[in-house]
């Protein structure tokens, strides 16, 4: 199947990470213990946030809603790799793969909106202090939640219509640990040009270089506001209100541009398997580390349902 050049698929088989067998147990143990931590931290803050009441702010229920993206993508993208070493099977079937890529690129997406969703939470906490519980009360939150959630499912709709019509492939091999975009265009055989427009107009434009602006623009208003403010102690407490969540949208801003943003070749297929790896395991353990290491509000629950377990 490997040199036939015009190849119906009904399913593929997952390169993986690495193909030096001394390797597999390795990487097996690392994205395991990745994983665990990915779920233990985001579950953690998942349920503080749930349980305490102290938590049931704005900016607390959208933490909450990231914390379920990180478990779901990072279970998505993550799960195949890891029975794959146990079982010894890497092959998935192409409706699966289809799914896979659906359910991924949408809990992508809506992880952009989200953190839009709360760089406005932030701008409103910082620069409208006295109404911010008239403009981002529970109504509020609970629509932009919605449309994040309602646009992102349907953002990717028009990817998976074109990418399951695609009607044969170089290669059911990929190169990659889970189906994404990249790999899968660069083994079709098919006519990929109306996606490849697709990705560079919708793609860029609509979801990626929309939620970019509108996450980062409230935080020039955001500065200027913090530099109008006359104290050392007034600018560190504004500063330290968003700075947890500006950590996060940086670091996963920059690792999408490494990601996608660079030109397709077989060297950039290895390393967008590194990116990937960052980006679907190290983000999303290192969000709850960054919200709990870096946020009172956070920490002073976690010691009250500790304190609350021990005396029970």
């Amino acid at each position: 199947m490997e040199n036939n050049n015009q190849t119906l698929v009904t399913f593929f088989i997952m390169k993986g990470i690495s193909s030096n067998p001394k390797l597999q147990v390795l990487i097996f143990l690392l994205v395991l213990l990745i994983y665990l931590f990915t779920l233990g931290g985001n579950m953690t803050i998942l349920l503080l946030v749930c349980l305490d009441p102290h938590l049931h702010t704005p900016m607390y229920f959208f933490l909450g809603n990231l914390s379920i993206l990180d478990i779901s993508s990072s279970t998505v993208s993550l799960h195949k790799i890891l029975l794959a070493f146990l079982t010894g099977d890497s092959n998935i079937s192409f409706l699966c793969c289809i799914i896979q890529f659906y359910i991924f690129s949408c809990l992508a997406c809506n992880e952009l909106l989200i953190l839009t969703a709360m760089s406005y939470d932030r701008y409103v906490a910082i620069c409208k202090p006295l109404r911010y519980a008239v403009i981002m009360n529970s109504k509020v939150c609970a629509m932009l939640a919605m449309v994040c959630w309602v646009t992102s499912f349907i953002e990717v709709i028009p990817y998976v219509a074109l990418l399951s019509k695609f009607s044969c492939y170089k290669s059911n091999i990929i190169n990659h640990f889970f189906c994404d975009l990249v790999p899968l265009l660069s083994l079709s055989c098919s006519d990929t040009s109306t996606l490849k427009l697709l990705s560079l107009i919708e793609g860029l434009l609509l979801l990626s270089l929309t939620p970019f602006v509108l996450t980062f623009t409230p935080y020039v208003f955001i500065i200027a506001s913090i530099l109008r403010i006359r104290s050392n102690t007034g600018r560190r407490k504004a500063f330290y209100t968003c700075s947890s969540h500006l950590t996060v949208v940086v670091l996963l801003y920059v690792t999408l541009v490494c990601q996608y943003l660079r030109p397709t070749t077989a060297d950039s297929l290895e390393s967008n398997k590194l990116f990937s790896l960052f980006n679907t395991a190290a983000v999303p353990m290192l969000n709850p580390l960054i919200y709990s290491l870096k946020n009172r509000d956070v920490k002073s629950s976690l010691r009250r349902r500790l304190n609350l377990v021990k005396y029970q």
